[in-house]
């Protein structure tokens, strides 16, 4: 057998320095991460704040937070579970529904700082590039940069829906019209209308159109949920302006009503001590109380 040089030996696993926690779980790209969060020195203390986009399967969750040392602070929140509050019963982590998550963020942030009068941002919106610019006589817009975190930022993904709502509500975000659907990489240029049809969920009108033309069984069985909730291709843009208006005109949070539950217990309730030794005085004399009878 030929000599194999040892490569993890002693002096390896002395030197051995095991990496951050969540990257040894896959949860945060650090150079991605360094890069948002870092401040410049000559801004000092200032926070530099990020609007962090996450998408599961059942929900999508938009934050905006800036870092400190003990850990992230989040200042606001969104979510898409929110959105049937706004009439968006069915269809929570589509394309449209990122958006409307985004917009709701945004008009929720501008509202806590009262600079939501200050910047209405784009109230006609039509799928092309929009940037808010500052007021000359007023406060500046509210910036903060995009976090996808892990996720791939591919041409028409939904994190770019969360984005161009939070922009379209007025936030000053940095960003270009390459990601959006409808963009043409060979031509260089955005084709609005496409985009505009995603975010009003137009696409997927039309998805629900030819998968009941060609299988009735499969479009009853995939769009169930619409079909209960009344949503159908026809009413599916309408439903998305309405809900527009209507968090543009109460963004505020609104904690879910408190449940009364009474909880169920399984083992005894303890009785204090004060009851226990009553318990055990009785117990006491009702056993003389039998010797006694005995002895007669």
């Amino acid at each position: 057998m030929p000599f194999v040089k040892v490569i993890k030996n002693k002096a390896y696993f002395k030197r051995y320095q095991v990496k951050f926690r969540r990257r040894r779980e896959g949860k945060t790209d650090y150079y991605a991460r360094k890069r948002l969060v870092v401040q410049d020195k000559n801004k000092y203390n200032t926070p530099k704040y990020r609007l962090i986009v996450r998408i599961s399967n059942t929900d999508v969750c938009c934050q905006i937070a800036y870092a400190r040392l003990e850990g992230d602070h989040i200042v606001a929140a969104a979510y898409s579970h929110e959105l049937p509050r706004y009439g968006v019963k069915v269809g929570l982590t589509n394309y449209a529904a990122a958006y409307c998550t985004g917009l709701l963020l945004a008009r929720r942030i501008l509202h806590k700082f009262n600079l939501d009068k200050v910047y209405e941002g784009a109230t006609d919106i039509d799928g092309d590039y929009f940037c808010v610019e500052d007021v000359d006589d007023g406060p500046g817009a509210f910036r903060c940069c995009l976090d996808v975190g892990l996720a791939r930022t591919s041409t028409g993904a939904k994190v770019f829906a969360a984005m161009k709502g939070a922009v379209d509500g007025g936030l000053d975000i940095p960003h270009s019209v390459k990601r959006f659907p409808g963009y043409d990489n060979e031509e260089k240029s955005l084709n609005a209308e496409v985009h505009r049809k995603h975010i009003f969920g137009v696409h997927v009108g039309d998805y629900m159109r030819s998968l009941q033309e060609e299988d009735e069984d499969a479009f009853k069985r995939q769009f169930s949920r619409f079909i209960k909730a009344g949503v159908g291709p026809d009413n599916i843009e309408e439903m998305y302006k309405k809900a527009h208006a209507a968090i543009r005109a109460d963004p505020a949070h609104k904690p879910a009503p408190k449940k009364n539950v009474t909880k169920k217990r399984w083992n005894a309730k303890k009785i204090g001590l004060a009851a226990r030794q009553e318990k055990i005085k009785q117990a006491k004399e009702e056993f003389l109380s039998q010797i006694e009878a005995q002895k007669e």
